[in-house]
């Protein structure tokens, strides 16, 4: 049986203690995190936080599903259409292609791309990639990962989109 990557949702603020006990267990398990700075009453810092909250994804044959579901931290197998949620090699792939870029741009509106239009990105680390326009006045440019009921959202030059007939 061939193995992919199954969604896991854990409990609240668990991931990482998670991903930990998972990896520690043999386990090939995808935790994507971001940078962000937190803000103390005394200071500032850079952590790292999961893009998902409470998500994680651990890449098995199905038949260990249920065993993975018994990992201290673990809530439950998230489901779509009666069945374990898959990660898409698609959706993984684009994950990784987000995190890397880091991206933050500065926007200026486009009149021609508006909210709810399909576009496609032409240029930049995530070329090739197609998602929907949530705000043009802040230049919000969304792709949803429809298995995981999640959506990924970045800044990103309106003169790099082209708008698709969808």
């Amino acid at each position: 049986m061939q193995a992919k990557w199954y969604v896991f949702y854990t409990k609240s603020r668990h991931e990482k203690k998670v991903h930990e006990l998972l990896v520690r267990r043999g386990y090939e398990v995808f935790l994507p995190l971001q940078k962000v700075v937190r803000q103390w009453s005394d200071r500032k810092k850079k952590v790292e936080v999961p893009l998902f909250n409470s998500y994680i994804f651990v890449y098995i044959p199905e038949y260990r599903v249920s065993e993975v579901v018994q990992t201290p931290g673990i809530a439950w197998v998230i489901r779509h259409n009666g069945r374990p949620a898959v990660l898409q090699p698609k959706e993984y792939e684009l994950i990784k292609r987000f995190l890397q870029t880091g991206l933050l741009i500065e926007v200026v509106p486009q009149e021609e791309v508006k909210a709810g239009d399909w576009v496609k990105i032409l240029d930049g680390p995530l070329k090739g990639v197609e998602g929907q326009v949530t705000e043009t006045d802040s230049g919000k440019f969304t792709v949803v990962l429809e298995t995981l009921g999640q959506a990924m959202r970045v800044d990103i030059e309106p003169g790099l989109l082209k708008k698709l007939d969808y």
